[in-house]
């Protein structure tokens, strides 16, 4: 049986980066919350 994750960094970034999120309403939401926390890193 093979691992079921296997990453690509390419994909992660067009998922989950930090230009996706912040072109959507719910994305810059995301960032918002994650400043506001103080989180050194906002997205991928």
């Amino acid at each position: 049986m093979s691992q079921t994750y296997q990453p690509k960094k390419r994909k992660r970034a067009k998922s989950h980066g930090f230009l996706v999120r912040s072109k959507i309403k719910t994305g810059k939401r995301v960032l918002k919350r994650r400043r506001q926390k103080g989180r050194k890193k906002l997205a991928v």
